[in-house]
């Protein structure tokens, strides 16, 4: 590919670019309500840095440059402290929030209006050249230090609560919490889009409790019995001598 050629096909993709970056802008003033501007999301924001270094490493990497790709995203790694392999598909109105330590790995695809927080990790679990990655659907919101390892489908509108490791998919709507995480039941419960961390119910303790209550049930049931059947009473038991000792006589004398 030549530098003329790709300057040309950039010019060209000036429009779509700056639509792009709008809605970038746009879409972490809707979910941080601590921008308070688009001027200092677009100074001051790395995640929306990262993104916008992504798209130029990904034009470069799905046209026959991937060593200039991988230049770039090693560059936008230290800038911004988000590793997102040139390979990755990363949807529209994507917010990354801190975005510090988060991983995106090469075939890991993204979907539109996701949120990653801090410490997201897109991992693969295969050596095989071949999708290995996490697919997100459009919607998803990934907790902070959260791991989703394998080639998986997160569902339309999931929520992965922060520190969970995913390794199986997710089904659409759903909100799975823990290690291995596990669908919160009902399925259809839901939390609002930004993740409320404090409140993620424990589907492991919620089992723990369920199995203390049914076995204090079922002590009461069998002291319950007992009384009534009066299985409490039991007769003195019969000691033997020891080896070599008589027993006394029956009178006690």
């Amino acid at each position: 590919m030549s530098l003329t050629k790709a300057a040309l096909r950039w010019i060209r993709g000036i429009p779509a670019a700056v639509a792009h970056a709008r809605e970038d802008l746009a879409a972490v003033r809707a979910n941080d309500p601590a921008a308070r501007s688009p001027l200092e999301v677009a100074l001051f924001y790395p995640g929306v840095h990262a993104l916008w270094m992504h798209r130029i490493a990904h034009d470069l990497w799905t046209n026959d440059a991937p060593f200039s790709a991988r230049a770039l995203a090693h560059l936008n790694r230290f800038v911004t402290g988000i590793e997102i392999h040139p390979g990755a598909t990363i949807g529209r109105r994507v917010f990354i929030d801190h975005g510090m330590g988060v991983v995106v790995g090469e075939t890991a695809t993204i979907g539109d209006d996701c949120i990653l927080y801090k410490g997201v990790v897109l991992g693969g679990v295969s050596l095989a050249r071949t999708i290995r990655h996490p697919q997100l659907k459009s919607g998803v919101v990934v907790g902070s230090n959260a791991c989703i390892l394998g080639a998986i489908e997160i569902g339309e509108g999931a929520r992965i609560g922060s520190g969970s490791v995913v390794v199986r998919p997710v089904p659409s709507g759903a909100t799975v919490v823990g290690v291995p995480a596990r669908v919160i039941v009902p399925a259809k419960h839901r939390f609002d889009a930004a993740l409320d961390h404090a409140n993620l119910p424990d589907p492991v303790q919620d089992m723990i409790r369920a199995l203390v209550a049914q076995n204090e049930r079922l002590r009461a049931r069998v002291e319950n019995l007992e009384t009534r059947l009066d299985i409490a009473h039991v007769e003195e038991p019969t000691f033997l001598p020891y080896e070599g000792e008589e027993l006394p006589p029956a009178d006690g004398g």
